[in-house]
């Protein structure tokens, strides 16, 4: 995949970290972006290789062109989106939660999600070779939601949607559209989850996790590819977990 350009959003920590040093290790060229400078020049020393930090908030549509703008100019080409930034917001019960965290949330994991999907999606149509692939990072919440979650469950829930869509959109074009939903890996944002959080029946309760590097060579299966395969929707989860017992 030397040839490969892939643009990671979230890359400044967690998930989207991992996924870049995955993804580097198997000699893709990067396009990290997040809201921290310090964090993506970090993951971009870690990655090794070439990697291009572009410091980025999603859900500002003109800083997104900028970015894949950037993209181009370095590499000439996109060849993988993986939507990965994202929030949870604080947990809340519906009738406290306030509109600007509720926008907070939807704009960040959807709003952003489709700006930089729609730029991606406008390179890849354009170029050529033409084609490419864009995986959205989802979440369990895509499929049932925890305690106190609305506005984060109602996001992922409508992320489905939009790797639907753009998955029927793409076709034309050669390009793919997948989506990774994932349970309790271990990262900053899950921390929290060892001590104790909020189960459906109200109990406060441990929940195990997993390696994020599992996650990361789950993304990297799903980006190498022909782009005559696609895996759709793929769930990656800690195998103890309540999931499927969820509710």
């Amino acid at each position: 995949m030397s040839d490969q350009v892939a643009v990671v959003t979230g890359a400044g920590s967690g998930v989207g970290r991992a996924v870049a040093r995955e993804l580097a290790a198997g000699g893709w060229r990067l396009v990290l972006a997040g809201r921290r400078p310090e964090p993506l020049e970090e993951t971009a020393g870690l990655a090794g290789g070439e990697a291009l930090a572009v410091p980025t908030d999603v859900t500002d549509p003109v800083a997104v062109e900028a970015l894949f703008r950037a993209a181009v100019d370095r590499f000439g080409r996109v060849d993988l989106l993986f939507n990965n930034a994202g929030a949870f917001g604080p947990p809340t019960p519906v009738e406290d939660l306030g509109y600007e965290e509720w926008r907070a949330v939807v704009d960040l994991n959807l709003t952003g999600a489709f700006l930089c999907a729609q730029a991606a999606f406008r390179r890849m149509k354009e170029q050529r070779p033409q084609g490419g692939r864009i995986i959205n990072n989802g979440s369990i919440s895509a499929h049932v939601p925890r305690p106190q979650s609305i506005a984060y469950t109602a996001s992922k829930h409508a992320v489905t949607g939009l790797t639907r869509s753009l998955g029927l959109d793409g076709r034309p074009y050669r390009i793919a559209c997948g989506q990774i939903d994932i349970g309790n890996a271990a990262t900053d944002m899950t921390a929290a989850m060892s001590a104790g959080v909020r189960q459906a029946d109200g109990r406060i309760a441990p929940e195990p996790t997993m390696d994020v590097a599992d996650v990361a060579r789950t993304v990297r299966h799903m980006a190498e590819l022909p782009l005559e395969a696609n895996i759709p929707f793929t769930t990656v989860m800690a195998t103890a977990m309540p999931y499927l017992g969820r509710g």
